[in-house]
C-alpha cells in the first residue's frame, strides 16, 4: 500500500478521474463524519484534539478495520462534549497530504492537538484499546489547558528513581546531562556540530544523500520518529554530500546508513526502517536500566527469560554499576542484566574473595549454575574483554534463526561459527530437543578444554524450512523436504561446511557435529562458498571500488598520486611489449633487435 502513495502523486489528471470513479464502485466506504482533503485539512484540525484515520480504500487491513472505526466514531459522536474529533483522509486521492503526514502504512492513525502533531496509535486496532487511548487525551470544552497538555500525557516518562535500588524497579545508572530532543525535531549536523552533539547524550543519527531514492522515503518516517522520541532521545541527520569528510570519518559507504551513539561508541542499525521498527529500537535503546534483585526472586527471573546477566557486586562500590551499565549498552537490554549485593548468591556462585565484581550468564531458564562467568582482569584491556564476553553469551544454548534475530547472530561483533539445522514443521520439538542438548555438551567441551582448535563462539540455531528453505537452498545447497540437514555458517566470510570429520555430511548428532567443528577451528576443513564465481567476483570488485572511495576521501592527493604512478606504470608495460612485438615482427631488419651489447 506505500507504493500506492507515490504512484498517486505521479497520475495524470485522467487517471486520477478513472481512480475515483474505481473507488465509489470498489472501496471500502467512508466511515467517519469528517472526511478530510489538503483544502480543510490543516483549518480543521487547528483547534482542539483530531484522531485521524489514514487509510486507502484499496487496503484489505483498512476494509477489515473499518467497522471497529465506524463503532468508535459513533461512540464519541453520541458524547455531548468528547473532547475530541475524529476524521479520516482518504491516501488513494489524497497521496500529497499523507506524505506530508509522515504516513507510511494503512491504516495509520495520528493524533493531533491544536494542529500540532502529537503521537501515533500504535497498539492493536481494537475498540477498547482505541477509546481507552482517546480517553486518556481528550480534552473537554471549556477546561483550561496549556498547549503541551496533551503531549505531556503521550510523552510523560517514569519518574526518577529513588538513591537506593528498589527490587523490581529499573535503576537508571546514568541520567542523561541535558533534557534530550527538546523539541522533538531532527537535528542537521555538521562537521562542527557534530561531536558537541554527542556529547550531550545517546543519538540516534541518519547519514543520507539528498539524491537517493530510499534516503527521500525515510525522510517523513524519521521526523516522525523524531517527534515520537522527543525528550527520550536525541535523533539527528547528517547530509553527506555538503559533509562529506565527517562521513568519511564515520565510515559510511552507503545511503542511509542509520548509527546509534552511546558512551563513546556506535553501533549501526540494520533492522527494518519502517516506523513502527524505528520507535521499538529508539524506545529500548534509549532506556540503559539494570535491575536490582534479590536472592528468592531469581528463580522466577530466569523462568520468563532465555538467557539473563547477573552482576554480582559489592554494596560500597556504586563506579561498578555505571562501568558494567555503559560497556553493556550495545547489547540495548538483551540481555537484560540484573544487580545484586547478596551474599547469598555471593555464597551459590562461589564468586571469588578477591574478585571486586562478577558477571554471570545464566541460560535456559536455568538458575542453578552460570555458562559463563566474567571476572575483572589486569592481564588484558577490560573494556574489550567485557565488550566481546557480553556479545559472546548473549544467546541462549539453542534457538530459532528467524528474522528477528538474524542480524544479530549472522552478523554478530565476535563472528561466531553458526550451526544451522533445516527443520520441517513437523520435526520441531525434536530438532530444538537434540540441538539444546548438542550444544550443552559442546559448551561443556570446549570450558573443559577438550578441544584441538582455538577458541571460537559457535551458536546452535535451527530455521523453518516454509519459510526459509529457498534461502536454505541457494546459499548452503539444503534440500527442503526429507530430512533436517546441518550445515556450518561461516556467515561473514560468505562459506559453510557441510562435511564432518569422516568426510560424511554433517547429521544431527553430537559426534558428527563436534567432528565437524573441530577441524574447522584447527583451520583444517575445506570450506565452501555461498555464493557463485560471478558473485565472487562482483563482490570483489565492488570492494575494491568501495576501498578506493575510502582511500580517496581519506587520502586524495596520495590516492590520486598512487593511480597515476599505476596508470603510467602500465602504460609503459604495454608500450614495452608492443614494441618489442614490433621490432620482432617488422619485415625491415634495421628495425629488429640487434644482437649487440654495445
Amino acid at each position: 500500500m506505500r507504493a500506492l502513495l507515490s504512484l498517486t502523486r505521479r497520475r495524470s489528471p485522467l487517471s486520477l478521474l478513472v481512480a475515483a470513479l474505481a473507488i465509489q464502485v470498489t472501496a471500502a466506504p467512508v466511515t467517519a463524519s469528517n472526511v478530510l482533503t489538503p483544502d480543510n485539512f490543516e483549518e480543521t484540525i487547528a483547534s482542539g484534539v483530531w484522531f485521524i484515520e489514514y487509510f486507502s480504500p484499496y487496503c484489505p487491513h483498512c476494509r477489515h478495520f473499518a467497522p471497529t472505526w465506524t463503532e468508535v466514531t459513533d461512540h464519541f459522536e453520541k458524547q455531548t462534549d468528547p473532547g475530541v474529533h475524529l476524521a479520516q483522509v482518504n491516501c488513494a486521492l489524497n497521496g500529497d497530504l499523507c506524505s506530508e503526514k509522515g504516513v507510511t502504512g494503512y491504516p495509520q492513525m495520528n493524533l493531533y492537538h491544536n494542529g500540532e502533531f502529537v503521537d501515533t496509535f500504535t497498539k492493536n486496532r481494537q475498540f477498547d484499546l482505541l477509546v481507552d487511548y482517546l480517553g486518556q487525551h481528550a480534552v473537554p470544552t471549556g477546561v483550561a489547558v496549556s498547549d503541551s497538555t496533551v503531549e505531556e500525557k503521550v510523552f510523560a516518562t517514569a519518574p526518577p528513581p529513588e538513591p537506593t535500588p528498589v527490587v523490581d524497579e529499573p535503576l537508571r545508572v546514568q541520567a542523561p546531562r541535558v533534557d534530550p530532543n527538546p523539541a522533538g525535531e531532527v537535528v542537521k549536523l555538521t562537521t562542527e556540530t557534530f561531536d558537541s552533539f554527542l556529547s550531550q547524550g545517546p543519538a540516534f543519527v541518519k547519514f543520507f544523500a539528498p539524491w537517493c531514492g530510499h534516503c527521500k522515503k525515510l525522510a517523513p518516517t524519521w521526523s516522525q520518529l523524531a517527534r515520537h522520541m522527543q525528550h527520550k532521545l536525541n535523533v539527528a541527520e547528517v547530509n553527506c554530500d555538503d559533509q562529506k569528510p565527517l562521513c568519511s570519518s564515520q565510515s559510511i559507504t552507503g545511503y542511509p546508513t542509520l548509527l546509534y551513539y552511546a558512551h563513546g561508541a556506535k553501533t549501526e542499525y540494520t533492522g527494518n526502517r519502517k516506523y513502527d521498527q524505528l520507535v521499538a529500537f529508539s524506545e529500548h535503546a534509549s532506556n540503559p536500566t539494570m535491575q536490582a534483585i534479590e536472592a528468592s526472586q531469581l528463580e522466577e527471573v530466569i523462568r520468563d527469560k532465555p538467557v539473563i546477566y547477573l552482576l554480582l557486586h559489592t554494596p560500597a562500590d556504586k563506579s561498578i554499576m555505571d562501568h558494567v551499565a555503559k560497556e553493556s549498552q550495545l547489547l540495548f537490554g538483551s540481555p537484560p542484566v540484573y544487580l545484586s549485593s547478596s551474599q547469598e548468591l555471593f555464597k551459590k556462585y562461589n564468586i571469588r574473595d578477591d574478585a571486586p565484581y562478577a558477571i554471570l550468564a545464566l541460560k535456559d531458564h536455568d538458575a542453578r549454575q552460570p555458562t559463563s562467568t566474567f571476572y575483572p582482569s589486569l592481564s588484558h584491556p577490560e573494556r574489550d574483554a567485557l565488550r566481546e564476553w557480553f556479545f559472546a553469551n548473549r544467546f541462549p544454548t539453542s534457538l530459532e534463526l528467524s528474522r528477528d534475530v538474524f542480524q544479530d547472530v549472522m552478523n554478530a561483533p565476535h563472528q561466531p561459527l553458526v550451526v544451522i539445522v533445516s527443520t520441517p514443521p513437523g520435526a520441531r520439538d525434536s530438532v530444538t530437543e537434540k540441538l539444546n542438548d548438542i550444544g550443552k555438551k559442546w559448551r561443556l567441551k570446549m570450558n573443559q578444554g577438550q578441544h584441538g582448535g582455538g577458541r571460537r563462539d559457535v551458536v546452535f540455531t535451527w530455521m523453518d524450512t516454509d519459510q526459509w528453505g529457498k534461502w536454505m537452498k541457494n546459499m548452503y545447497g539444503i534440500k527442503v523436504a526429507g530430512e533436517p540437514e546441518v550445515v556450518v555458517a561461516d556467515h561473514q566470510r560468505l562459506l559453510y561446511y557441510n562435511k564432518d570429520g569422516s568426510g560424511q555430511l554433517i547429521k544431527l548428532n553430537f559426534v558428527s557435529i563436534s567432528s565437524a567443528l573441530e577441524p574447522i577451528l584447527q583451520g583444517k576443513a575445506r570450506p565452501k562458498h555461498s555464493q557463485n564465481i560471478f558473485e565472487r567476483v562482483v563482490q570483489v570488485l565492488n570492494s575494491s571500488v568501495v576501498r578506493l572511495g575510502q582511500s580517496i576521501a581519506t587520502h586524495p592527493y596520495v590516492t590520486v598520486l598512487f593511480v597515476l604512478g599505476f596508470l603510467a606504470s602500465a602504460f609503459m608495460a604495454i608500450t614495452k611489449l608492443l614494441r618489442d612485438d614490433f621490432e620482432d615482427s617488422h619485415p625491415d631488419k634495421r628495425y629488429a633487435k640487434s644482437g649487440r651489447i654495445d
